[in-house]
Parts: structure tokens; C-alpha cells; sequence
């Protein structure tokens, strides 16, 4: 063999290994919405006093947050969301039980809210506990199009917990303590 054929078979052999014999099939041919968490919501701190860690009743934050969407033609996006929360049961706690709740907002890129949503989650500590993880999935969000030429890039889904306007203050200053491993 020559070295100009070997040279051309060697030159070919990564480009073959980028072809396939089936054709892969896309779920989805077009971007997803942008998932935001928005940091001022990101964690929840309740305290029973002045904001120490000796003085926490509960924390909640968000850990992980992933979204599937699938849209075809014209037709409306359709999401299913996955979040990752913590929770934490802190000193001062009152119970072994306790309501958190969180929101997602579907809106148009930098613009306007289109619809807006908030969820309860119920946790329960086992005896002694102080950290519970809850997986909480959103089977259908659906976000309307105008027509096909409007991809999910168009769009996003803003995720936080419900906080008081003093709880953002307390995330924004930096203090927030980051756990729920307490």
C-alpha cells in the first residue's frame, strides 16, 4: 500500500466513526425553555429570635432543578420539571412536621410573567432527623406559542421559595447560612 492511500484510509477513519446507520430521532428538535432559580429565593431561613444558628426553626433551600420539554409545529411547548429540595429542622423547631412551599413562574425572556404557580410540600423529619430531601416533579407546564418560528429560547421558568420580603433581605446580605446540615 502506498503511502498517500494509507495516509487517506488513516485521515477517513475518524470521520467514519462519526456516521451512523440509523438515524438518531430527536424528542425534541428545539431548545428548551432557560430553567432560572432566582438566588433571592434560592434558600429560606426561619428563626425563632435574632438570626443565629442556634435561633433556626426550619431552611429550606433548592438543591437541583431539570426540565424536559417536547413541541412540535405550532403547537405548545410541553414541560415536565424535576426539583431537588432540602430541608432542614433546626434547634428552635416546634414540631416534627412542617409546610414549605415554593412557586415556578413560566415567563417570556427578561419580560413579562405569563403564569405563575405555587406548591406545597409537606415534610415530615423521622425521629431525630433534622435534614429531609424531597424529589417533587411537575408533570405538565405548558407554555403557549404564537407559531412555530417561537422556540423555547423565548421563554423561561423562574423556580424560589416562598419567602418574606425580610427573608430576601437576609439572602441578599450575604449572611445566609448554607445548610441544612445542622
Amino acid at each position: 500500500m502506498n503511502k498517500a492511500l494509507a495516509f487517506a484510509l488513516l485521515a477517513a477513519l475518524p470521520l467514519s466513526a462519526c456516521g451512523s446507520t440509523k438515524e438518531a430521532k430527536l424528542a425534541n428538535p428545539a431548545p428548551c425553555p432557560n430553567i432560572v432559580v432566582l438566588s433571592d429565593a434560592a434558600r429560606r431561613v426561619d428563626f425563632a429570635g435574632d438570626p443565629a444558628l442556634e435561633n433556626v426553626a426550619w431552611s429550606a433551600e433548592i438543591e437541583n432543578v431539570s426540565l424536559t420539554c417536547r413541541y412540535v409545529a405550532a403547537k405548545p411547548i410541553d414541560a415536565a420539571m424535576k426539583i431537588s429540595l432540602a430541608f432542614g429542622k433546626g434547634p428552635k423547631s416546634d414540631a416534627r412536621e412542617h409546610e414549605f412551599a415554593y412557586w415556578i413562574a413560566v415567563t417570556r425572556t427578561n419580560r413579562e410573567v405569563i403564569e405563575k404557580k405555587e406548591y406545597l410540600v409537606p415534610v415530615k423529619f423521622d425521629d431525630g432527623g433534622s435534614v429531609e430531601r424531597v424529589q417533587h416533579e411537575i408533570d405538565k407546564i405548558t407554555i403557549p406559542r404564537k407559531d412555530e418560528e417561537i422556540s423555547g429560547t423565548n421563554f423561561e421558568i423562574v423556580v424560589g421559595l416562598v419567602v418574606t420580603p425580610a427573608q430576601v433581605i437576609y439572602n441578599r446580605s450575604g449572611k445566609s447560612l448554607k445548610f441544612p446540615d445542622i
